[in-house]
């Protein structure tokens, strides 16, 4: 998976405009602080709210 650093500083989570991360399993942008993930499909973030699933914590 191939998301500019640059991109990935300014992006943030639509629900609470806190930082997200990458991962990598599933692939996606996670935020910490809602526990959401935020898909990433054909290299592009998706980041919609309606679109984020629960991301459990582990």
């Amino acid at each position: 998976m191939a998301i500019d650093q640059e991109l990935l500083e300014i992006l943030a989570c639509p629900r609470c405009k806190g930082p997200v991360r990458l991962v990598d399993e599933p692939e996606g942008l996670v935020c910490d602080q809602c526990r959401l993930l935020y898909p990433i499909e054909d290299g592009i973030p998706v980041m919609l709210i309606d679109e984020a699933r629960p991301y459990d914590l582990v």
